[in-house]
C-alpha cells in the first residue's frame, strides 16, 4: 500500500496496484473505492498529451477536466484529488501550477495495449 498527498496536498490517501492493473483507493475514514486498469487506460487515452485543469470540485469540476471525466465515467464521487497524485507518481504525466495537470504522450505499450 503506497500513501500520497492529495492534489493539494492537504491531506493523504493510501492506494495498493497501479495504473496498469488497476487501484484500490482508501481516503478519509475508511472510504475506498477502485479503479479498473480499462478506466484508467480510457482517461489516459482521452487526455493523451494534454494539459487540463485537474477539476478537483467536489460540486462543479470544470467542463472538460479530469475531474468531470472521472465523475462522468468512472464514479459520481468527487476523485481527480487521488487520481491525479497516482497518475504523477507513476509516470503518466505532471503537475502544472497548481491545478492543471499535463499528460504524457504515451504509446500504447506503455500501458500494455489499453488504447
Amino acid at each position: 500500500m503506497q500513501t500520497l498527498k492529495t492534489w493539494a496536498a492537504k491531506s493523504k490517501f493510501s492506494y495498493t496496484g497501479s495504473v496498469k492493473q488497476g487501484t484500490r483507493i482508501t481516503y478519509g475514514r475508511g472510504f475506498s473505492l477502485s479503479i479498473s486498469a480499462s478506466q484508467y487506460a480510457e482517461l489516459l487515452n482521452h487526455f493523451r498529451g494534454t494539459t487540463v485543469d485537474i477539476g478537483t470540485s467536489r460540486t462543479d469540476p470544470p467542463r472538460g477536466s479530469v475531474g468531470e471525466w472521472l465523475q462522468s465515467n468512472v464514479t459520481k464521487v468527487a476523485i481527480a484529488s487521488y487520481v491525479g497524485p497516482i497518475l504523477i507518481v507513476e509516470g503518466y504525466g505532471g503537475k502544472v501550477g497548481g491545478s492543471r495537470i499535463r499528460f504524457k504522450e504515451l504509446q500504447c505499450s506503455e500501458t500494455e495495449d489499453k488504447y
